[in-house]
């Protein structure tokens, strides 16, 4: 049979062959909570180097430093993509995490930059929000071109086209909540505990987050180009404060989703609140077959006036509470072509990252599941 990639497998997932994973408290009590931490480049690829500093080195030394605070507790497991100066597949590093039903994946990597930048930024797979997001991102999958058969595993993938993402994230959309909650934990913590200039939490195409079928984030601990920042991320203390903040973070989502998993239920499952003042235009749909479709605008910790001012003008905005977070849905359609556009509508606003979302008699479905009761 020939040889179709990477690329081929993860639209078969797409297309629902493989198998839907659930967690519930059942099964984390049958199953330990898995970390893949994964230490960005390696061997022959050094990745960012400023000021004599390897990124390959550094995010190595942390990574291990991450593994060994977690390895001290009985409820979780590690799993490494590399524990040495190996080059690891930007695919393979995903196929690793699969493999082991990974319930987080951990990407650990350093910034470099022409100016004095500074800061710690956590990243989550998305659309690119702009062209210096898709710019951070090129820069990092470019290390595809340092593979072996990368024509052949990263098939009709061009780096240079923001299209190429387009269809593959929806395989993250199950996830993109929890990875959201993760990396903001983690950019709390290096704010508050090591007093971190904070980048925020940001969405990008990174080849490297798309191969993970579980919660994700890639995490830019700070930039080698800055003398001081490289200076205190290539020190033994620095790199054992940044695996520490880390690390406790990954403990605080471990033990929040412990804390929501329900008996038997899925925990990305909550029922849709009602909408607060709602506009006009904000109805109730009675679909036939019980199918409605939704835009996903954004997510945020704080709970936000449904008014059209408030979100770039979009009319007929819902919430629903997931954890310590409200996500904004933009419309309601029983028709997945209306929702398509209006996708379009909100990314014209300014909603870049939106992405559809489905639900079934009030339960949230992902897309493709709900796709086969609906037509259109």
């Amino acid at each position: 049979m020939e040889k179709r990639g990477w690329f081929v497998i993860l639209l078969s997932f797409y297309l629902g062959i493989f198998p839907v994973f659930t967690f519930n408290k059942k099964q984390a009590k049958e199953k330990t909570f898995t970390v893949v931490l994964d230490a960005g480049h390696g061997g022959h690829d050094p990745g960012n180097i400023g000021n004599g500093f390897k990124e390959k080195d550094i995010a190595l030394k942390i990574v291990l430093q991450v593994g060994k605070i977690l390895e001290a507790r009985k409820d979780i497991k590690v799993v490494y993509t590399r524990k040495d100066d190996t080059f690891i597949d930007l695919y393979k590093r995903g196929k690793i995490a699969n493999d082991a039903e990974a319930d987080l994946f951990v990407s650990i990597h350093c910034n470099a930059h022409h100016s004095q930048a500074q800061g710690t930024e956590t990243w989550i797979l998305g659309l690119h929000a702009n062209k210096q997001n898709f710019e951070v991102a090129k820069k990092e999958n470019s290390v595809i071109y340092l593979e072996d058969n990368h024509e052949v595993n990263y098939a009709g993938y061009d780096i240079n086209s923001p299209e190429s993402i387009i269809g593959l994230t929806m395989l993250q959309e199950e996830h993109l909540d929890q990875s959201v909650t993760l990396a903001k934990f983690i950019q709390d913590s290096f704010t508050s505990q090591l007093s971190r200039v904070n980048r925020g939490v940001k969405q990008a195409g990174f080849i490297v987050l798309h191969q993970s079928f579980m919660p994700s984030v890639l995490i830019e601990v700070g930039f080698l180009s800055n003398k001081d920042e490289g200076r205190y991320l290539n020190s033994s203390a620095g790199q054992q404060n940044m695996a520490n903040s880390i690390a406790a973070s990954i403990v605080k989502y471990k033990n929040l989703m412990d804390e929501t998993a329900g008996p038997e239920q899925e925990i990305d499952l909550p029922a849709i609140t009602q909408a607060e003042n709602p506009s006009e235009e904000n109805t109730v749909l009675n679909s036939a077959n019980g199918v409605v479709y939704k835009v996903q605008i954004e997510a945020s910790s704080k709970k936000v006036a449904l008014k059209p001012a408030n979100f770039k003008g979009l009319p007929n905005i819902s919430f629903e509470k997931f954890n310590n977070l409200y996500r904004y849905m933009y419309g309601e359609t029983a028709s997945y072509n209306e929702a398509q556009n209006l996708q379009k509508q909100a990314i014209a606003r300014g909603y870049s990252s939106s992405f559809i979302v489905a639900y079934r008699n009030g339960t949230k479905i992902s897309v493709e599941e709900a796709l086969k009761f609906t037509a259109n």
